[in-house]
């Protein structure tokens, strides 16, 4: 055999060698779940709550709006069609409860400072008495469920799945749960929350989706009753549970909705 030949045949069989090992040592792509509800990736607590660090609840009075009158402001960011969207958000929590929403005026102390150019879909949660921000991202957060939600926060509501009793109606995996992202699934306890003599609302408008911080598409949150694994985080309206619950934290006494009544409002 030729020399010259003799060296390419080692030559093919090094570089053979070579690809066989990097295809061995190549760690597998990452397949882990992208996150892109936009409730939840704006790095807050549950997603999308900024709570109060000198506060030790929300049962407390203190954070309801005075009089149940909710004073906001926009921002230049914000144009008149999401502008439209989000005050037919208003009237529609206007209509089943005795909450009023009102623009604020320079001296007002306290009011909603609706912006929309951060990232996600978040709000400070409870009344504050100064101004408190309230997020809604460009397209992503402009849909009437979203922004419903997002007010219900501002006016002291948590989300459904972390009240006190929900492992009686949902279990928790948290093995499908994203690193360090396991704290967003904790309980608050009777001091923290108040169910105001409602059950456990599958078909809350402040319901989680089921696959909330999943790193791998699997479900984190299960109804423990068949059936509701679709219903819960549809965030389409408000329901019943959610307008009694409204009326009661807000003593609109004599309010007084049917089923029939709720779907004529969208």
């Amino acid at each position: 055999m030729h020399p010259v030949d003799n060296m390419w045949g080692f030559t093919k069989i090094f570089l053979i060698l070579v690809l066989m090992k990097s295809c061995y040592a190549a760690p597998a792509a990452s397949s882990e779940r992208v996150e892109t509800d936009p409730m939840l990736i704006a790095g807050y607590t549950e997603g999308d709550m900024i709570l109060s660090k000198d506060r030790n609840g929300l049962i407390s009075e203190t954070y309801r709006w005075p009089n149940g009158t909710v004073y906001y402001y926009f921002n230049s960011d914000i144009d008149q069609e999401q502008r439209n969207l989000i005050q037919q958000a208003f009237r529609t929590i206007e209509s089943v409860s005795c909450v009023v929403f009102k623009e604020a005026t320079r001296d007002q102390p306290g009011y909603l400072n609706i912006t929309s150019d951060k990232v996600g879909c978040f709000a400070e949660v409870g009344y504050l008495g100064r101004p408190q921000e309230l997020n809604l991202m460009k397209n992503d957060c402009f849909s009437l469920g979203i922004i419903v939600h997002e007010v219900l926060h501002s006016l002291g509501f948590h989300h459904q799945q972390c009240t006190w009793n929900r492992d009686e109606y949902v279990r928790i995996h948290l093995e499908n749960v994203k690193k360090g992202l396991e704290y967003n699934f904790h309980k608050y306890n009777k001091d923290t929350v108040d169910n105001f003599g409602e059950e456990y609302d599958y078909g809350s408008i402040m319901h989680y989706k089921s696959n909330a911080f999943s790193k791998n598409d699997k479900p984190t949150i299960v109804p423990l009753i068949k059936g509701y694994e679709k219903l819960i985080g549809t965030r389409l309206q408000l329901s019943l549970t959610d307008i009694r619950k409204l009326n009661a934290m807000y003593k609109c006494y004599g309010k007084v909705w049917s089923l029939a009544q709720l779907h004529e409002l969208n």
